[in-house]
């Protein structure tokens, strides 16, 4: 949630930052500009309501005291009026403090300087590219028929027991599943992150201080009986450990990584670009989060980016890393790069990691601190990134990896899986 003194006080920058998201916000930061200053005028109003009443309190003791009764019965009355005009005024600002939440609720985080132009994905930056396309033999096939062939992954029995975009992972399938998960946590452990297991439903605050709510609402499965959501992913409820918390500057930075399944509700469209892996409502993934000083925080998200980088390396697949651009990133995001890897049998693209800085965005909406050197309260910068999200990754493995005798498990993985192929 973007800052109310920063928008009243930078009114023109917000709307032309908004402008790079495609968003015309010149309306709505007007309004929220006049809420405030309705919600101020009226909280100055039953504050000096308040003293008032106060100080004809204290009047009325000593007209008590000296015995001028008459006197403090007139005092008395004036004190009940100003108690019902104290009562209203509170509920008057109270209200509009809560219409001016659920108004800055709609407005986005600003774009970093560095975001680029552009409406869809065609306009996002391609600022990185790694790895040689392997050269496939002749009747390579596309991973939803290649899990059928060697039955490692079972589709149709995924839609029995549930519906479609839930597969049951078999044998090998199974194994090579949690050997990436393994791996992803080693990895993470090892470059300082600090794993922890969280939970997999989370409240409506919790939605809300990520920014899933309300903006990602319909996406997410709620269990209305108790009022509570299936994570679309670890970021939720590992940082909101930290939420309502107030850090020492000397525990920054904080570093966390979590492996949890993921459920999405995205309505789906058609085709071979969700077909299979591409696109499923429940998915694995291992997730960083990183709390980090304000100062630090575009550093630590190139640390991230590294971090990334460094696994699709050891995973020998080629990739690629896009900065995207305004009209794509996401609602909570102050700057996002994309990986993405290549999918040789079906010659598109895969986007198997989301590496972001949300800077005070949801550290406002968490109440998320830190004690300056000064002894104030300032706002952390939150960051998150898929390390990685492991449908898309699976799916890359097994149709760059695949080979006439079968789909050959790339070596940095062979520890964790005890076998080198599947045949």
């Amino acid at each position: 949630m973007l800052q109310i003194a920063f928008i009243r006080e930078n009114q023109e920058k917000v709307i032309k930052a908004l402008a790079k998201r495609n968003i015309d916000a010149k309306s709505v930061v007007e309004e929220v500009v006049q809420l405030d200053e309705n919600r101020r005028a009226a909280q100055v109003e039953l504050d000096n309501t308040l003293s008032e009443s106060n100080k004809l309190s204290k009047d009325i003791g000593e007209l008590m005291k000296a015995g001028e009764k008459a006197k403090a019965a007139i005092l008395k009355e004036k004190t009940v009026s100003l108690k019902e005009k104290s009562k209203e005024l509170s509920e008057k600002a109270e209200a509009l403090a809560v219409e001016l939440t659920n108004k800055l609720y709609t407005l986005p985080n600003l774009p970093a300087d560095i975001v680029p132009e552009g409406k869809t994905p065609d306009d996002n930056l391609n600022v990185f590219q790694e790895g040689d396309i392997p050269v496939l033999h002749e009747g390579a096939q596309p991973h939803w028929e290649l899990v059928k062939k060697y039955d490692i992954i079972d589709f149709e029995l995924g839609v029995k027991i549930t519906g479609a975009g839930f597969p049951v992972y078999k044998g090998k399938g199974a194994r090579l599943q949690r050997a990436l998960i393994n791996y992803f946590l080693d990895k993470n452990t090892a470059a300082g992150y600090n794993e922890v297991q969280v939970p997999h439903l989370v409240n409506e605050a919790s939605g809300f201080g990520t920014g899933q709510l309300p903006d990602k609402e319909g996406q997410m499965y709620h269990s209305t009986i108790d009022d509570l959501y299936l994570i679309p992913t670890a970021e939720v409820p590992v940082t909101n450990l930290f939420r309502d918390v107030i850090l020492n500057e000397s525990d920054l930075p904080v570093l966390h990584t979590a492996y949890t399944p993921c459920f999405r509700r995205e309505a789906g469209s058609y085709g071979a670009h969700v077909r299979g892996l591409n696109r499923l409502h429940q998915f694995d993934k291992v997730e960083i989060v990183r709390v980090e000083h304000p100062d630090n925080s575009y550093a630590a998200l190139d640390g991230m980016v590294e971090h990334v980088k460094e696994i699709l390396q050891e995973l020998k697949l080629p990739y690629r890393i896009l900065r995207l651009c305004g009209g794509d990133m996401g609602f909570t995001s102050a700057l996002t790069y994309d990986f993405e890897v290549f999918s040789t049998a079906q010659d598109r693209w895969l986007e198997i990691s989301s590496v972001s800085n949300f800077e005070t965005f949801q550290a406002n909406r968490l109440k998320l601190r830190f004690k300056d050197k000064d002894g104030k309260n300032q706002l952390a910068h939150t960051l998150n990134g898929s390390s990685l999200a492991l449908p898309r990754v699976l799916a890359g493995i097994i149709e760059n990896y695949q080979t006439p005798e079968g789909i050959v498990i790339p070596e940095v993985l062979r520890p964790y899986c005890g076998f080198y192929i599947i045949n």
